[in-house]
Parts: structure tokens; C-alpha cells; sequence
């Protein structure tokens, strides 16, 4: 037990924010690819975790060396122009991701208990924006660590089905490709929920947060924090944890979704009812259940995420006192803009887009917004003004650059393709 608890406090922000990764936005479209595509995307699980890793490390790193999030950063080093685009690109594809999320959460409810989707969509709200505000982050950084694990129902429910793990071997390293429309469309979406913006920004500051909470600085943005290589080392192989942990769940919803959904004739999902089928083969007639405990789980992990990393990065645009460690009445605008964010995410859901169609376009969004802040991320890590000695490693930069490319490629071909239709 004590080699347990040894674990759980070892583990920090990169395991959080590879947890956060697989939110219901993440686990409608992993299933919408094992369903429509089969095995034949699964390569994109193992070649996008290095990535993963990579991309968040950077923007651990920038957290821990500066004492900033991403955007203090932004703002002391760079143009106005650049900070409001960031901030501007992250607000959008977060409020739409929490509006996905909350709808997705609220009709796995009905699903199991029945009651009016919209009365279930206040309670969400209600029960997110009072874990946000009023929860301190210490004790709720702690519990997210715990509702990470709903999610190895997915994990199980393959193994108990009947799988051709020879065909799954050569489909998780053979690459294929294809420029149709609804490929593409699924490898930005894929990419999208695997390596998202919010992500940068909530890991830089919840570093950050971990220095306060030891502190290495007086308060966040307030002085350059003493570090060395034992910060560093931690940080990645927390986020190393993570990631991998976050890309193993995404590869077995995959798999589960291919051999049941996938099996059943399902192509599109476009209900709770039939995203849950994958879990039958493991719960039987408790599969809805199962299936809501980790949409609901995983959204409560996600949704503060995604408010609070909008809230650290327009605070910091403004000079606010920012930070889940500070209580309501010593940050009004940090916790305001995490209220206001939530609440305009439910308003997404009174849209004609079903609740998990919307997490699979949500999922699309943040594909095409990724690319810009990657590529900020990358001139930051790599400026030795604000990195110091902590700058990029030759590593670093191959793998940044190249999946800052893939992505941006993969947005403008899936467009391109869209606007071949339209013509």
C-alpha cells in the first residue's frame, strides 16, 4: 500500500494531462475510428506517442524554467498580435470542447437514468463549475489522478473478446493511407484529440503550480523559480507516464470499437446508446452503466482542464491573480473566465449536432487549431533568452517540427479535399 501511495504522489501534471487526453471527446472519436476504419488506423497510436511526448515535455519545460504558463510567456516575449491569436484559437476550440464534453456526459446519463437530456446538461454544469471554484487544487488534483482509471474498462473489454492480435500487430506498424475525405477527416480528428492545444497550456501552468505549491516561487508569474536537472527529470518522466498511459487507452478503444461496433455493422456513431456497445462483450446489460461511469469520469477530469488552461491563459493576457491554488474571493477573473467558458459550453448544446457527433467534430477543430501553438511552442523552447541551458535537444526539435508539419499538412489537405467537393 505504501509502494501505492509512493506511486500516486509521484505522479503530477504530465499524468493528469495524459489522463485529461482521453476525455469523452477522445474516447467518441477513438471509437468512431475502430468502428469506421477497423484496425487500419491503429498505427496512428503508436506513431503519435512520441509525438505526445515530445510536444508536452516542451511545454513542461517552458512551465518549469520560467515560472510562466504559456501565455505570460507569450506576452513578456513576444507581440501582441501573436498573444491574442494564441489565446484567441485556444478559447474557441476549448468552449466548443467543453460544450462536447458536457453534452456527451449528460446523455450517457440519460442514458443509464433516464430524465431529460437538458435537466441532466445543468447538472453537469453544476457539478463541474463547483468542483472548479470550490475544490482546492491540491485535493482535487488528487482524485483526478483516480477517475483516470475508468478507463481501463477498455482495456479489459479486448481482451475478453475474441481478437485476431496478428492482424492488430501489423496494422499497429503498417502504416496506410489515403486521400479520401472521410480518411483525412478522421486523421485530423484523431491527431486533434491526441495532441491538443489546451494541453500545452494546462501542463506549462500546472508546473507552475507544483513550484507555487513547493515554494520554489511566490506566486504564479511572480520571479524565475531555482530549478535543476532533478525538476526536470521528474517532470518527463511524469509526462512520459502520462502519455503513455493516455495512448494505451486510446489504442484499446480502437481495438474494442473495430471488433464490436465495427463487427456489428456500425460505421457512424452518432448516440450514447451505440458508443456503449463496445463495452458489452465485458459488462453484458450493465455496458451502459460502465460506459456513462467513464464518459461522466473522464469529463469531470477534462472539462475543469479545458476551463481552467482558457482562464490561466486570458489572466495572463490581462495581469490577473491566477491559479487553482488561490481561493474565489483572491481571483475573480481567473475563476470568472472559468465560469464563463462552462457556462457558454452549454449553450454549444443547443445546436441540431448530436452530442457525440459534436465530440468528433470538436475533435476536428482541434486538429486545425493545434498546428499554429506547436509552432510556437517550438520558437519558444528553442529561445535562449527564456530557456537559458534548457533550450530544445537536437531530439527535441526533429520531433517537434516534423508533427508541427504532419499536422499542419494533414488540416490543409483535409480542407483542400473539402473544398474539391464543394467545387
Amino acid at each position: 500500500m505504501k509502494k501505492i501511495k509512493k506511486i500516486f504522489s509521484f505522479l503530477g501534471p504530465g499524468f493528469i494531462t495524459g489522463a485529461s487526453d482521453d476525455d469523452p471527446s477522445g474516447i467518441g472519436t477513438y471509437s468512431q475510428t475502430g468502428a469506421q476504419f477497423g484496425y487500419s488506423q491503429l498505427w496512428l497510436t503508436p506513431f503519435s506517442l512520441p509525438f505526445m511526448i515530445i510536444m508536452q515535455e516542451m511545454a513542461g519545460r517552458i512551465g518549469i524554467v520560467t515560472g510562466k504558463g504559456l501565455s505570460g510567456v507569450i506576452r513578456k516575449y513576444y507581440s501582441k498580435k501573436i498573444l491574442y491569436s494564441a489565446v484567441f484559437i485556444l478559447l474557441i476550440a476549448n468552449t466548443v470542447n467543453i460544450g462536447a464534453n458536457l453534452g456527451a456526459m449528460a446523455a450517457s446519463a440519460r442514458l443509464v437514468f433516464g430524465l431529460n437530456f437538458y435537466i441532466w446538461l445543468l447538472l453537469m454544469t453544476i457539478i463541474t463549475l463547483v468542483l472548479e471554484v470550490f475544490v482546492s487544487y491540491r485535493l482535487y488534483s488528487r482524485y483526478l489522478k483516480y477517475l483516470a482509471f475508468s478507463l481501463f474498462a477498455y482495456i479489459i473489454t479486448a481482451f475478453v473478446i475474441k481478437q485476431d492480435w496478428g492482424l492488430i500487430a501489423i496494422s499497429a506498424v503498417i502504416p496506410t493511407f489515403s486521400l479520401n475525405t472521410d480518411y483525412l477527416l478522421n486523421v485530423v480528428a484523431f491527431l486533434g484529440t491526441t495532441i491538443s492545444a489546451y494541453l500545452f497550456f494546462w501542463q506549462a501552468n500546472e508546473e507552475v503550480e507544483e513550484e507555487v505549491e513547493n515554494h520554489q516561487i511566490r506566486s504564479m508569474g511572480v520571479g524565475i523559480p531555482k530549478i535543476g536537472h532533478v525538476d526536470i527529470k521528474k517532470m518527463r518522466i511524469d509526462t512520459v507516464i502520462g502519455m503513455f498511459f493516455s495512448n494505451a487507452v486510446s489504442f484499446f478503444i480502437i481495438v474494442t470499437a473495430a471488433s464490436t461496433l465495427g463487427a456489428q455493422g456500425i460505421r457512424n456513431i452518432t448516440t450514447a446508446d451505440q458508443a456503449a456497445q463496445a463495452l458489452r462483450p465485458l459488462a453484458g446489460d450493465f455496458a451502459f452503466i460502465l460506459f456513462a461511469l467513464g464518459i461522466i469520469g473522464t469529463g469531470l477530469l477534462a472539462i475543469p482542464i479545458l476551463a481552467g488552461s482558457a482562464s490561466y491563459a486570458l489572466s495572463e493576457v490581462f495581469g490577473w491573480h491566477e491559479g487553482l491554488y488561490k481561493k474565489l474571493r483572491q481571483a475573480h477573473g481567473f475563476y470568472g473566465v472559468i465560469t464563463l467558458a462552462t457556462l457558454v459550453g452549454l449553450l454549444v448544446n443547443f445546436t441540431p449536432i448530436k452530442p457525440f457527433q459534436m465530440l468528433y467534430y470538436t475533435a476536428v477543430l482541434n486538429g486545425i487549431a493545434a498546428p499554429p501553438i506547436m509552432i510556437l511552442i517550438m520558437l519558444i523552447s528553442n529561445n535562449k533568452k527564456i530557456m537559458g541551458n534548457y533550450r530544445n535537444s537536437r531530439l527535441s526539435n526533429i520531433g517537434g517540427w516534423t508533427i508541427a508539419l504532419i499536422m499542419s499538412g494533414a488540416a490543409i489537405l483535409l480542407l483542400l479535399s473539402f473544398l474539391n467537393i464543394i467545387g
